[in-house]
């Protein structure tokens, strides 16, 4: 066992090959070695955590294509906050969401959130995403859900002991050292991040976004009746789009902008890229034209994306309009916007004649993109922007929230109350049965599931007794509290250069044995595994937020432990007395 695992590390840690083949020929060496059983090589599949780690991932792909988390995420941003208070703002947001969602996927909302805000406050966005990376995954400590390793962790307590950690468990030192870390990331760790001139690579991509000039209509339940045309592109400069004009039926509206006021059946023509001109729909509770009429808005009952496709010389809509092609009637979508040679067209889109080399703006039923491209020759290019089905935010929240009740009430267990969510995302098409396992990060499924049955090989095998029975040797004759020390500070170190999944399967095993080893209590040595295998702050690999910052904030290897190195020190000085109080040796 220790020679698999020495070979799983060192080729981990090289990295030229993906963890998931490395863990996946791991459990199959180690069945053919004999040291895995037979019956145990693929049990990993079918274990509670390896379902749970999935299903948060569709529960947050719901709760995303909602918008309800997005909304929130737009509200953050304030360019005139002082550095400090932006990072606590929003980093206190983004421990939050972690604790109830994947933490890779509550950066991935906040990051552009953080982006944007650089950008227009005029200060490198490489200043405050490291901050933020580390916020998330420190929020992920706070619920059992929150991240992978306290799964693990409450798997191995309930192989030992007969039962898992609750929902809240983890939250009692894991907050106290959420807190701690946020404070420090917020009001000084920031500062310790190297400033440099090349930082936005982020801001760069998105400048080179394609911008389009495109119609959204003004519905009856708009809360844009009303206001004026100068509070309107006010409201919409301030998101990063411009608003080109306002046309009623069908003609453009001059005068001056405060005398402008909108009703109902307004097009606000709008200049944005595909992101962006999302997020001022949503904003604006503006809707999308049916693509008929163009004053009239798109209701849809189905999840809808805009996709870019590239016009090509045998297209089938070559010299034809939107209209005469009947995109509307016979494809059950709408053009937004065309880009041709470089140039945005503005006007009257769907009565404009087509020509091969346009890039074409496209809603689109989710499902259309592949048939609309073979019935009209068209190429879709890479991209493609989900559109958010805001009204059924609500309905997504609470049932998500009706869940972890369930769950925290000891009613239901937690693989079951997230199915029953994604359950019924389906069946209030929240989500579409495709997204089920678009969503879903397979390499990290099969990372985990061919880790636990060699982690619990390394207990069944004794190797896990062996290294704990070394650590009480070390600390013989030494207060309890200073193995549980020991445990920790090695189990942080691996994490900082091995996935902090494989970590917490590695250290879960060795705490149990040394409980027994030392006659003390088992749950503080789990709970400090928990802490120190989600604090992996020194490098870009130690965890995967780590890696998703390095590109948009320009930093390099060796940037991470300046501020990495005292928030492990605080994790650990506070993290243990909090562990020895509320689960005592």
């Amino acid at each position: 066992m220790f020679a698999l695992f020495a070979a799983i590390v060192v080729l981990m840690v090289w990295g030229r090959l993906r963890h998931d083949i490395v863990a996946f020929g791991g459990v199959i060496a180690g069945t053919l070695l004999g040291v895995v059983p037979v019956e145990e090589t693929f049990s990993g599949f079918a274990h509670p955590a390896v379902i749970t780690v999935a299903l948060v991932l569709v529960v947050s792909a719901g709760l995303i294509r909602t918008g309800a988390i997005n909304a929130l995420a737009r509200v953050l941003s304030d360019p005139d906050l002082p550095v400090s208070l932006h990072v606590l703002r929003l980093g206190l947001v983004g421990a939050l969401l972690s604790a109830v969602m994947n933490n890779v996927t509550a950066l991935a909302l906040l990051m552009p959130v953080d982006v944007a805000t650089a950008r227009k406050a005029g200060r490198a966005a490489g200043l405050t995403l490291m901050a933020l990376a580390f916020a998330t995954i420190l929020g992920g400590m706070l619920t059992l859900i929150g991240t992978p390793p306290n799964l693990i962790v409450s798997s191995f307590r309930a192989e030992a002991m007969g039962a898992p950690f609750g929902f809240f468990d983890f939250a009692y030192a894991g907050g106290i050292v959420a807190v701690s870390g946020l404070l420090f990331v917020a009001f000084v760790g920031w500062r310790f991040v190297p400033q440099r001139d090349d930082s936005g690579v982020a801001e760069d991509a998105e400048a080179r976004m394609r911008d389009y000039v495109a119609e959204l209509v003004v519905p009856d339940d708009s809360k844009s009746i009303d206001k004026t045309k100068a509070d309107m592109r006010k409201a919409i400069e301030k998101l990063g789009a411009s608003l080109v004009a306002v046309k009623r039926r069908g003609r453009r509206v001059y005068g001056a902008p405060a005398g402008i006021v909108l009703v109902v059946g307004d097009i606000l023509l709008i200049e944005a890229t595909p992101t962006l001109l999302e997020e001022v729909r949503v904003e604006m509770q503006l809707a999308y034209p049916d693509g008929l009429s163009a004053d009239a808005p798109r209701i849809s009952l189905a999840g809808e994306a805009m996709v870019e496709f590239v016009v090509t010389d045998n297209s089938r809509i070559v010299g034809r309009t939107a209209r005469q092609a009947r995109l509307a009637v016979d494809h059950d979508s709408v053009l937004l916007g065309i880009l041709r040679r470089d140039r945005t067209l503005t006007d009257n889109l769907r009565d404009t004649r087509i020509l091969a080399g346009d890039i074409l703006l496209v809603l689109i039923p989710e499902t259309a993109e592949e048939s609309i491209a073979d019935a009209l020759r068209l190429l879709p290019l890479n991209r493609r922007e989900s559109v958010t089905m805001e009204k059924r935010a609500l309905g997504a929240v609470v049932m998500f929230a009706l869940a972890i009740a369930a769950v925290s009430l000891g009613l239901v267990t937690m693989p079951v109350a997230l199915g029953a969510v994604v359950v019924g995302y389906v069946l209030t098409r929240v989500l579409g049965i495709e997204d089920l396992y678009e969503h879903i990060d397979w390499p990290v499924i099969v990372l985990l599931a061919a880790l636990i049955p060699l982690g619990m090989a390394m207990d069944s095998t004794g190797a896990s007794g062996l290294v704990a029975v070394a650590l009480a040797q070390a600390t013989e004759g030494l207060p309890a509290w200073v193995g549980l020390l020991v445990l920790m500070v090695s189990t942080m170190f691996i994490s900082d250069v091995l996935n902090n999944n494989a970590t917490a399967i590695l250290a879960a095993p060795v705490g149990i044995r040394l409980a027994e080893t030392t006659g003390t209590n088992p749950d503080a040595y789990l709970m400090g595994v928990a802490i120190a295998a989600s604090c992996a702050f020194l490098t870009p690999i130690g965890h995967q937020n780590n890696t998703i910052v390095m590109g948009p904030g320009s930093y390099r290897f060796s940037d991470y432990w300046r501020m990495g190195l005292p928030l492990e020190a605080i994790v650990v000085a506070v993290g243990l007395p909090a562990i020895l109080v509320f689960w005592p040796l």
